[in-house]
């Protein structure tokens, strides 16, 4: 087995199968172990998708990063909650004052709060929501991490172009940069909490905070497009891929940056960019770095652990590379 592949495969519960990508300048590599649904299923392949949980958000600021650079819409186009207008820059910054979550959410989500807590949030549960949300502070204010502010944001990208979320992923990200296995559909790989087999994750009210699966293979791709935005296909795409690298503003108390969605930590090295995701029954970590040419990505399909350890092992392989 691949070092870092078992390396990794250590921090996950036993029977946990894990995937990994890795990209450096002599070229990309992919690693996997376990099967599909723990030992009863198939056997993992690089195809195999996992839920990404957050990490879906670095495709919905790649969506406006896209659309902006088509001149469809603006950073400083704004969306109107609780007749507050907020900017897409501060959704896809996390400064625009909104809750983590909105109001409402929890109360649906106990009765499922350990295996599908969004599932039965509905569209219309969010429009009723959006009237009575209080800011935590004023827009652009301060960093608050709001999965409410990033799925709005995706939610209301889609109805500028007349789509929905998993169309517009599909027009504008996967079939352009060719991820055949990423979409908001159910992977083949079964989430698991705690041992336990768990229901496709679904999060119908906020699909661009969470609802992105995919496989090793396209985040390989995927981050292989952002080492080098000039293999992208088009202007638009290229331009976009850049975009989302930049740095908005500094974290309070802290030498990371926020660029859209994506986390930037300056090191000796070069810039790290990085996400980490999860639903109940999957773990994502994402990481790349443009200056070294090399990137990584890390699935399992067993639920984010209180010690985080299988994202801070991905961490530590991708600064080794």
């Amino acid at each position: 087995m691949n070092p870092h592949l078992a390396a990794l495969t250590r921090t996950a519960p036993r029977g946990a199968a894990v995937a990994l990508a890795l990209a450096t300048p002599d070229g990309g590599q992919l690693h996997c172990h376990g099967r599909t649904d723990d030992r009863s299923g198939e056997p993992v392949t690089p195809d195999t998708g996992f839920e990404l949980g957050s990490v879906s958000k670095t495709f919905t600021a790649l969506l406006l990063a896209e659309l902006a650079a088509r001149g469809e819409v603006r950073h400083q186009d704004t969306v109107t909650v609780a007749d507050v207008p907020l900017t897409f820059l501060h959704l896809a910054t996390h400064t625009s004052g909104l809750p983590r979550l909105p109001p409402g959410l929890r109360r649906s989500a106990l009765p499922a709060w350990f295996t599908n807590p969004y599932a039965a949030y509905s569209v219309a549960d969010l429009d009723r929501a959006m009237d009575r949300t209080r800011l935590r502070n004023p827009p652009g204010d301060r960093v608050h991490y709001s999965n409410y502010g990033v799925g709005l944001l995706g939610r209301t990208l889609a109805e500028r172009t007349g789509s929905s979320y998993p169309a517009l992923l599909a027009s504008r990200i996967s079939a352009p940069l060719g991820l055949t296995g990423t979409d908001c559909e159910p992977g083949s790989a079964v989430g698991h909490f705690h041992g336990r087999p768990l229901p496709p994750w679904r999060i119908p009210a906020l699909p661009g905070a969470g609802a992105v699966r995919s496989t090793a293979r396209d985040l390989l791709r995927y981050l292989t497009a952002l080492l080098d935005p000039t293999t992208a296909p088009g202007p638009a795409l290229t331009a976009a891929l850049r975009d989302v690298q930049r740095p908005r503003l500094v974290k309070p108390r802290s030498t990371d940056r926020i660029c859209l969605v994506w986390n930037l930590r300056p090191t000796s090295d070069g810039d790290v960019l990085f996400h980490s995701g999860g639903t109940r029954g999957c773990t994502a970590f994402v990481a790349f770095c443009p200056q070294r040419g090399t990137a990584l990505a890390a699935l399992t399909n067993a639920g984010p652990r209180l010690d985080g350890r299988f994202i801070q092992t991905g961490y530590r392989i991708f600064r080794a590379l």
